[in-house]
């Protein structure tokens, strides 16, 4: 049965929605939907093949469209807003924060994204457009312009009572921002000081300084390291000029963790992270078309090494029982590296100065397996075929293959991120064609040269 979704009333699984829908019963469906929170819409849609999902889509609440559209990964978003005529999509916005309803235009073709913003109110509009103007991946996409600012200069009183006069404040408030004049920030004064200080105070005698801001165009993995190593539940975010423009809450943060591990997993195998799991059969053939076509070019190039070696394999029917074993070692070995150093630079614990210290610790690491390693694999091949020079060859091939395997496992994943391609996508794949082909020119040259 299918992965059960819990809400507060009821356990309702894929099985379950699945016989509702053939058999009719949308009213019970949605009821169920009514009861579930977005976040449990949000995976339910993403769960369900595509004719249930619009079904379910058009039961659903229009007033939870908001909130489920920012859940939705964006193949699934794209097939649904499609169908959304400027107006709905509008209506949907509204009571998102900021960077939310940023994130769901950017998703949208341009003239439809701008028909949703010509249906909002202009305070709206402006804040969108706002959020809008930054790169997606910085700090500006990320942040959220609905913020409460105080002056330094007024009592604490006065604070408490001006937060009175708010029906309810922005989502993960910790801390109100201290402005001055010109709207640069100064300072920030956390909620438990504003509770905890004596009312005749002035803010500027309690707040902090405003040492903790994120630089506008702070990239969103930077952003996200800086949160996990201080432990903020939100910051604030300026421009060059240090005005202050918006913050950045834990739950952002939060999305771009999960984003950056869904994107380095399905990376690995060419796929993309935000794909639909029920999408088109030809869309995603398309798609993974691709990666196989670039995984032909590398196997062409390790069979082409082989062909170099033809007749030598004719010779010795041995050789070409125990040719795959080392590059397979080899790879297996180098992309244990390459995740290491992908890591690595993902969390900023690589850099210039480390850089040369990892590449010869990798490359010890790959001689010490390579030697012990290629005494077992040799003995093994002595005892089981009974010839001491090929369990020689296939030794120094194995001993060579794991040695290129550390030092290309660091080096591979630096030079593509200097080349701005990503290592996660094309990391592995490299690291293998260079085992493959290396441990295959060494076996196969040494066994020619010396038999």
């Amino acid at each position: 049965m299918a992965e059960q979704i819990e809400f507060d009333q009821a356990h309702l699984t894929l099985q379950e929605v699945s016989e509702a829908l053939e058999n009719g019963r949308f009213v019970h469906v949605r009821r169920q939907l009514q009861d579930m929170e977005p976040e449990d819409i949000a995976h339910l849609l993403e769960a369900s093949p595509r004719k249930s999902r619009e079904v379910l889509w058009q039961l659903t609440d229009p007033e939870d469209y908001g909130e489920i559209l920012d859940e939705l990964n964006e193949d699934v978003k794209d097939a649904l807003v499609s169908k959304m005529a400027p107006e709905k999509l509008a209506e949907a916005t509204e009571g998102m924060d900021t960077d939310d309803v940023a994130y769901v235009l950017r998703s949208l073709p341009d003239n439809l994204s701008r028909e949703v913003l010509s249906q909002m109110d202009s305070a709206d509009r402006e804040r969108v457009e706002t959020a809008l103007s930054y790169s997606e991946d910085t700090a500006g996409g990320l942040m959220n312009t609905d913020v409460i600012t105080i002056r330094g200069d007024v009592d604490i009183d006065v604070v408490l009572r001006y937060l009175r006069m708010h029906t309810e404040l922005p989502e993960s408030t910790d801390a109100l921002y201290v402005i001055d004049e010109d709207r640069k920030l100064i300072g920030h004064l956390s909620l438990i000081t504003l509770l905890t200080s004596q009312p005749d105070v002035k803010v500027s005698e309690v707040m902090d300084d405003a040492d903790e801001a994120i630089s506008v165009n702070t990239s969103d993995s930077d952003v996200a390291s800086l949160f996990e190593r201080r432990n903020w539940v939100s910051a604030p975010v300026v421009d060059e000029n240090q005005h202050l423009v918006g913050r950045i809450t834990i739950d952002d943060v939060v999305d771009v963790i999960r984003e950056d591990a869904e994107h380095s997993m399905m990376s690995m195998a060419g796929m993309n992270d935000d794909e639909d799991t029920f999408a088109p059969v030809v869309k995603s053939a398309r798609k993974r078309s691709i990666w196989l076509g670039a995984n032909v070019l590398a196997a062409l190039a390790a069979a082409s090494v082989s062909n170099m070696f033809e007749a030598t394999l004719e010779q010795m029917a041995a050789i070409a029982v125990l040719m795959t074993i080392v590059p397979s070692m080899g790879g297996v070995a180098g992309n244990q590296t390459v995740a290491l150093v992908i890591r690595g630079l993902a969390l900023g614990h690589i850099g210039d100065s480390n850089k040369r210290e990892l590449l010869f610790k990798e490359a010890a690491i790959g001689f010490l397996n390579g030697v012990l390693w290629a005494s077992i694999i040799g003995g093994i091949v002595i005892v089981w075929k009974g010839n001491w020079l090929l369990g020689g060859i296939i030794s120094a091939a194995m001993m060579t293959n794991l040695l290129i395997a550390g030092i290309a496992g660091v080096t591979i994943p630096i030079l593509l991120k200097k080349m701005k391609i990503d290592p996660a996508l094309a990391g592995g794949m490299a690291l293998t064609t260079v085992t493959d082909v290396i441990g295959l020119s060494v076996f196969l040259g040494l066994a020619t040269i010396l038999m």
